[in-house]
């Protein structure tokens, strides 16, 4: 399930606006390809709130793109929850060159494989492999992992410059 906090997705240009049909069947698809079981809410909000639940859940005080939180029990059918901030997804659509939709579909899989239980911080690149794979068959652009190593690849080019 989907949920748009109205007041972030008013402030979009109606051009841009995600269609909630199209990233429903996308969620559907995505929580196959990882092989979840149960159900996943999903909350497009904004910077605002998306960073409270960062400082609150992971001590972080700034706002950021995606949030996964894994369901404690699965056995009731949850696999988790996510949360993605729009307005941090319409900055990056537009860095990258594409869609909010495809922005916002980057961000789910990304979640979701988190929420399968992956950890790109502590995985020795198993979820990297695993969402440039599911990339691929979903049909999406340079994940988040890729673009987090490119962008401190860059970031060491410069400092040794």
């Amino acid at each position: 399930m989907i949920m748009y906090e109205a007041a972030v997705e008013l402030k979009l240009p109606r051009a841009v606006r995600p269609r909630r049909r199209e990233l429903a069947r996308f969620l559907r698809q995505a929580i196959a390809a990882t092989g979840l079981a149960g159900e996943v809410s999903v909350l497009l909000t904004g910077d605002e709130a998306i960073r409270t639940l960062s400082r609150q859940y992971r001590r972080k005080d700034k706002a950021t793109d995606v949030l996964s939180f894994p369901a404690v029990d699965t056995a009731e059918g949850v696999a988790g929850d996510l949360v993605i901030s729009l307005e941090t997804a319409s900055r990056q659509a537009e860095e990258r060159g594409h869609t909010l939709e495809m922005e916002i579909r980057v961000l789910l899989l990304h979640g979701l494989l988190h929420l399968a239980g992956y950890d790109h911080q502590t995985d020795d690149g198993a979820m990297h492999r695993k969402e440039r794979r599911l990339r691929r068959e979903l049909g999406l652009t340079a994940g988040l992992i890729e673009r987090t190593h490119a962008m401190q690849q860059s970031r060491r080019r410069v400092v040794r410059a």
